[in-house]
């Protein structure tokens, strides 16, 4: 049988009912994906590895409880593998801001090669001013920006990963974007 042009729903089928072919299929699909995210949330390459793993079992051994109309297949799986890393870093008491991509490593983050230069310069210091921007931003709202945007966290996991209550956790989101666009719109970048 040839996987590879199976849906994702029809591979989770046949995990389901213990068929490893499909899980190797899937696997190739989205590992990328899911240590992409896995890395991004921990900072450690050996972990992310660990996370992968670990996503790919539990897929394995529980794919009969996934539901299509609740989630897509990515999005089941990028579920999956952040509650593995938040799981990890408490596991590891590893402090996430120690780990989480902050706002000055955004400089270092690739551009569009196919950008002409001028175009690029702009781009980049259209980035420099939202960065400085962030910046004036109080430490707990940056934090907040950070996780929910460059992590992907949603609002309970940021409230959970910061021990706040969700309540908090909104609120700091949205006078931090109220905030953000203020401060853009007055040096005319919004």
């Amino acid at each position: 049988m040839n996987y590879t042009h199976l849906s994702d729903e029809a591979l989770l089928f046949l995990i389901a009912r213990a068929q490893p072919q499909a899980l190797q299929e899937l696997y190739e699909r989205y590992n990328r994906l899911v240590f992409s995210l896995a890395l991004g949330l921990v900072g450690d390459r050996a972990l992310a590895e660990e996370i992968t793993l670990d996503v790919f079992t539990k897929v394995w051994d529980r794919g009969e409880t996934y539901r299509a109309d609740r989630a897509k297949v990515k999005s089941w799986l990028t579920t999956i593998a952040r509650n593995q890393a938040i799981d990890m870093l408490r596991r590891r008491r590893i402090r996430l801001d120690g780990h989480s991509l902050g706002w000055e490593q955004l400089a270092s983050l690739p551009g569009d090669s196919h950008l002409q230069p001028e175009d690029e310069t702009e781009r980049s210091l259209r980035r420099e001013r939202v960065r400085a921007a962030v910046r004036q931003l109080p430490p707990d709202q940056q934090k907040t920006l950070a996780l929910a945007y460059f992590s992907g966290y949603s609002h309970r996991q940021i409230a959970e990963a910061l021990d706040q209550p969700l309540g908090t956790v909104k609120t700091r989101l949205r006078l931090a974007l109220q905030k953000l666009r203020q401060i853009l719109h007055d040096e005319g970048l919004e």
